[in-house]
């Protein structure tokens, strides 16, 4: 999914009921799914957090007196020590320790976006150093796939940046952005398809489009004069103004619902200009009102100096 996803998940990270248990996550997940990224996001949010410590040391760390602060530990198969049983036997010591209770983190992937990834940084999989990274990834997904079931948390990163990711983990990470709705605001192109898993689309193909002005092709939405442009077409400030309104009335209503992502994508023919301006505007608008947002603009991420796409 493209928001995230979770199992059993009984309980908040950092929103412990029994406040004289410690919390120790354990994060792990096949490599490519981001759990390097996850441990320094968690640390941000002011997490303890200590990675690839050996199995064998985990038994010391529940051995001392509990700090009253959540304790992040990152482990993959490179880990030393490392089995799925193993760790399941760590994590079965800290149920039974009083002062502690574990909760395991998985982040997983879709198996083609992880030989994507593994391809476009023309890393060696540690799972199949001398092979292909698909043989590798294949290995590592068999040999954690106990550990994905028994999951507390389940993130599916497959179409998750960066700053999707961090969004994520400050939901169970972050107690002040736990109380909050997150929202995810993307732009896209139509030319490229539509976005998946996304609660909310809207064509913003009705607004003039500054491809066919010479000076602002080479643009994009985020510079002033291609917003400048867009906001002088006369539809556009009736037509923010009620989607302002729309999400005004739904957001607090999906909050209380229970629902803790909101999705809403914004897509144009090129993807550069007229739905990156308005995804910008609305993430900034709902920034103000104190909304957690995450902002993606898939069609420039395939053009990293800013240039527009024929």
């Amino acid at each position: 999914m493209f928001v995230g996803r979770w199992a059993k998940a009984a309980h908040c990270v950092s929103l412990v009921k029994d406040s004289q248990k410690q919390e120790i996550v354990i994060v792990t997940g096949p490599a490519g799914a981001g759990r390097t990224t996850a441990i320094k996001v968690i640390e941000d949010f002011g997490v303890e957090v200590i990675d690839n410590l050996p199995l064998s040391l985990v038994s010391r760390i529940i051995s001392g007196p509990p700090t009253g602060k959540t304790l992040a530990i990152g482990i993959d198969s490179r880990t030393r020590g490392f089995s799925s049983e193993a760790l399941l036997e760590v994590i079965e010591s800290i149920e039974q320790n009083p002062r502690y209770f574990p909760t395991l983190l998985f982040l997983d992937c879709a198996p083609e976006t992880l030989i994507r990834r593994f391809n476009e940084t023309r890393r060696r999989h540690p799972a199949s150093p001398h092979g292909s990274p698909a043989s590798g990834i294949a290995q590592e997904v068999a040999l954690l796939s106990v550990l994905r079931e028994r999951a507390d948390i389940l993130l599916d990163t497959t179409e998750f940046s960066p700053q999707q990711l961090r969004a994520e983990l400050g939901r169970w990470f972050d107690q002040a952005s736990a109380e909050n709705l997150s929202v995810s605001v993307q732009s896209f192109s139509y030319k490229r398809g539509t976005p998946r898993g996304v609660d909310m689309m809207i064509d913003c193909r009705f607004l003039s489009n500054p491809h066919w002005k010479p000076a602002l092709r080479s643009q994009n939405g985020l510079s002033d004069e291609v917003g400048d442009y867009i906001r002088n077409d006369p539809l556009f400030e009736p037509f923010f103004a009620k989607l302002c309104e729309l999400l005004a009335l739904l957001l607090p209503a999906y909050q209380a619902e229970g629902k803790a992502y909101f999705s809403i994508a914004f897509g144009c023919t090129g993807g550069q200009h007229r739905s990156v301006f308005v995804a910008k505007m609305l993430a900034t608008a709902l920034e103000n009102k104190g909304c957690l947002v995450a902002t993606r603009h898939k069609e420039m991420e395939r053009w990293p100096t800013g240039g527009a796409s024929q």
